[in-house]
Formats: C-alpha cells, sequence, structure tokens
C-alpha cells in the first residue's frame, strides 16, 4: 500500500510542495513532527519535517528541495502517484508557551518549510510573533503569504537585495533584540545560519531553539545517522529532536559531519544526472526515428 500524492506545486526554483493522503499521521501531526518518505522500492529515505495537515482530509503537507539524488528523483512524481513509504509523525514535537513578551521566528531559505507550523502554533495560542525570512533571492523565498498571517511583523532579508533588506538574518535580528524585550528565538535553516542567531542571542541572553535536520535511516535511533552533540552529551534528532536549545548544540560538529557526507552525495547526483542524460538521448533518438 503506497501514500496516494494528492496535489503538487512548484514553490521556487527546485522547490516543490506535496500533499500526500496520510489519515493516520495527520490525526497525530503536531508542530516540530517530521517523517521519513521513500518514493520507490530502491529510494533512499528522506527525513521531513510536516509543513501543514488535516486531521478531518486526511492529509500532510510537505516541501522539499531538489539537492541531490533522492530530492531530484522525488521532484519527478505528479500528483495521482504513490509514494512508496511514508513513515510518521516522528520526533518530539515543539515544546509550545504562551509567552509574555514577542517570541522571534528566524527561517533560511527551506527553512521557512518547518518554521511555518511552529509560529502558527505559538500564534494561535496569543503570542505576538515577529517572523524574519531570509534567503539567497527574492525567487528562493516560500511561504510569504503564509507566514505573514500568522505574524505580527514579517521581515524579509535578501542577500542580494532583491527583496527586504540586503544582508542576513542576523542583521535584521540584531535590530529586534536591541529594539525590543524577547522571551524565545526560534531559528532553522542551513547550520551556519543557526550558528550565527545562536552567537547573536547569546549576546543579548535570548532562549533560542533551533531544529536539526541531520541524516537520518530509521527515525528510531537504531542506526545512529543522526547523532548530534548537546551540552556535551550524545543525543538523536530523530527521538531526543529534532530541537534543541541552540547555546547547547555542537554546531562546528554537526558541520564536519555534513561536509564527510557531501562528496558522497555529489558523487550519487552526478551518476544520476548521467543516466538521465543517457535515456533523454535516447528518447530523443525514438522520436527522431518516429518522424522519418
Amino acid at each position: 500500500m503506497g501514500y496516494k500524492v494528492i496535489e503538487k506545486k512548484d514553490l521556487a526554483p527546485a522547490i516543490f510542495s506535496l500533499k500526500v493522503e496520510a489519515p493516520l499521521i495527520a490525526a497525530k501531526a503536531r508542530p516540530g513532527n517530521f517523517v521519513i518518505l521513500r518514493y520507490k522500492e530502491t529510494g533512499e529515505r528522506i527525513p521531513l519535517t510536516l509543513v501543514d495537515w488535516d486531521k478531518r482530509e486526511g492529509w500532510v503537507e510537505l516541501i522539499i528541495q531538489e539537492v541531490g539524488k533522492s530530492t531530484k528523483e522525488l521532484g519527478t512524481v505528479e500528483a495521482g502517484e504513490e509514494l512508496r513509504d511514508l513513515l510518521g509523525p516522528l520526533g518530539k514535537p515543539f515544546p509550545l508557551e504562551k509567552f509574555s513578551k514577542p517570541v522571534v521566528g528566524v527561517a533560511g531559505g527551506l527553512g521557512a518549510a518547518p518554521l511555518y507550523p511552529i509560529l502558527a502554533a505559538l500564534y494561535d495560542m496569543g503570542n505576538e510573533v515577529i517572523t524574519i525570512s531570509g534567503a539567497r533571492n527574492k525567487d528562493l523565498l516560500i511561504l510569504r503569504e503564509e507566514l505573514s498571517s500568522i505574524s505580527t511583523r514579517l521581515l524579509i532579508a535578501t542577500d542580494d537585495g532583491s527583496s527586504g533588506r540586503k544582508g542576513f538574518v542576523t542583521d535584521v535580528l540584531k535590530d529586534i533584540l536591541e529594539e525590543l524585550g524577547i522571551d524565545e528565538v526560534v531559528a532553522i535553516g542551513p547550520v551556519p545560519m543557526m550558528a550565527a542567531v545562536a552567537k547573536v542571542t547569546k549576546e543579548f541572553d535570548v532562549k533560542t531553539i533551533v531544529s536539526l535536520n541531520s541524516l537520518m535511516i530509521d527515525g528510531t535511533g537504531m542506526c545512529g545517522g543522526c547523532r548530534v552533540t548537546v551540552a556535551g552529551e550524545t543525543k538523536f534528532t530523530c527521538v531526543d529532536g529534532p530541537d534543541f536549545d541552540a547555546s547547547l548544540v555542537d554546531f562546528d560538529e554537526i558541520l564536519r559531519r555534513q561536509r564527510f557526507y557531501r562528496d558522497q552525495e555529489q558523487q550519487s547526483l552526478e551518476q544520476y544526472e548521467k543516466h538521465q542524460c543517457h535515456i533523454q538521448a535516447a528518447a530523443d533518438k525514438l522520436e527522431a526515428e518516429g518522424k522519418k
């Protein structure tokens, strides 16, 4: 039994969303939970945070960026097709609280996807939510309308200045922390960005939570692939997280592990793209012969 793709939407270059029929997962989903997806029998397992869900209609929504072989393969799926596996919901739900001061959400690139349900839940509890969303350029900003709908203020930063402030999300964050008293910061995005946010908030003594999307295989802590060091102890993002106190996370270790796997992923991607080129060339040849 597979999981039917109800809808597919292109959100930005190489970024798309999938709405998938998964009533049992939707029934138990909470902000901060994730799933592990496998497109085909021989495919790799991909951890993806739940972006949205509907318990009554029985669907969940995922957002994917094509960065390697597995996600590029997944990018070929169309509405009506089925995914081989969808395991979840996994991970601990985000610890939600009602604060007396504003909460700041900081999204870097695709980090807007996992950040959205967390901020939406905090907003629904009556919190004042200030959201900072950043990307390399305006074309890579996602969920802008959705974030605006659950934010008291939505601030944009792009590296090239094509939308909002030119610069980094940390530049905007510094201004907010200097301007207001803040109870908590939630940051999700690339590891260097989360590390930079943690460095800034440490100066202001503001509690900061980050979501770590480490390499995962089984999602139960057995494989050890998602291990991270938090407060000097080994933790597993799939069962102990994915959310952790940023001041306790060893970001340098995470970056070293990411670099270790990057070369392997690049080789796999190159082999996949070479194979796709051969398939396309064969298809073009057959089409040309058919026109003769």
